[in-house]
């Protein structure tokens, strides 16, 4: 019973995050109430490594950061079906040491599969 409990919270949480990718520009998921553009893809032929990059970060750090790791979490769940992450040390969104290059972060991490 938990196991067919976690497949429906996983497809649901899918279904969510795939149709917010798809919402209208004034229901874009906002942070810190700006709309950071993010990208995640993977770092190599191990898709569980990725890269997160977010756009538009001179808007504020701590906004970036947390369109990060939702981006992240969606490239896990969408990949994977779980949304358990590894942050890289000080690449992550609670330990960020990098700078801003430009306009623009990247975070780096890797999805824990299940």
């Amino acid at each position: 019973m938990t196991m067919t409990f976690t497949k429906i919270t996983t497809l649901a949480l899918v279904g969510i995050l795939s149709l917010s990718a798809c919402a209208k520009p004034g229901d874009r998921v906002r942070f810190d109430g700006n709309y950071y553009p993010a990208k995640a893809k993977k770092e190599s032929d191990d898709r569980t490594q990725f890269e997160v990059t977010v756009r538009r970060s001179d808007q504020g750090l701590n906004g970036a950061l947390e369109a990060g790791r939702y981006e992240g979490t969606r490239y896990c769940v969408e990949t994977f079906g779980d949304s358990t992450i590894t942050w890289a040390p000080s690449q992550g969104p609670d330990d960020f040491a990098g700078s801003a290059d430009g306009a623009s972060v990247s975070l780096r991490g890797s999805c824990v599969k299940w």
